[in-house]
């Protein structure tokens, strides 16, 4: 295989990884304004020291809302990459984030180890479940890396050094 179809490959990867991510941020964001989203995360964000306060005092419904928003924001943000590199960026940013937060649930909701094994055995929920965010958290710095240098040399940063990684 031609190193130009290799570049292109891995180009082609990238762009699939920035808008799959961006699709699961803004499908995921609006199921939260559904009731049984709500109930489904509650679990998480009762045990969570960043959410349990927000839950206590904007209640279940709310804060599942004001996460739906965050998330779909995100996933917007994350799909601008060929109108703003640098809102890409900032969305990816904001999946990096997310996905910290999501895997700081391992270390405080229960039930993520299996019961009998501990860690490091998951339970298939919500420990395997929570388990992936490690790969979309790595998904998410990729994307936001890539972003992050289109737009250092974007058209309206015609001095800045050229970008050096294939998936530009």
């Amino acid at each position: 295989m031609s190193p130009r179809a290799e570049h292109r490959i891995e180009a082609a990867g990238f762009q699939m990884l920035r808008y799959a991510l961006a699709a699961v941020f803004l499908w995921i964001g609006l199921l939260k304004f559904t009731e049984y989203e709500a109930l489904g995360i509650e679990p998480f964000l009762v045990n969570s020291a960043i959410w349990s306060p927000l839950h206590q005092s904007m209640g279940l419904r709310n804060l599942s809302k004001l996460i739906g928003v965050i998330e779909v924001l995100i996933g917007l943000l994350m799909a601008a990459r060929s109108v703003s590199p640098l809102a890409s960026a900032i969305g990816s940013g904001g999946a990096v984030l997310t996905f910290i937060i999501t895997l700081s649930f391992m270390a405080t909701t229960p039930g993520v180890w299996q019961p009998g094994y501990g860690f490091p055995y998951p339970s298939p929920m919500p420990g395997q479940f929570l388990a992936k965010d490690l790969v979309l958290l790595a998904a998410s710095v990729c994307t936001a890396g890539e972003a992050y240098r289109a737009a250092r040399v974007s058209p309206m940063n015609p001095g800045a050094a050229p970008a050096s990684s294939a998936a530009r």
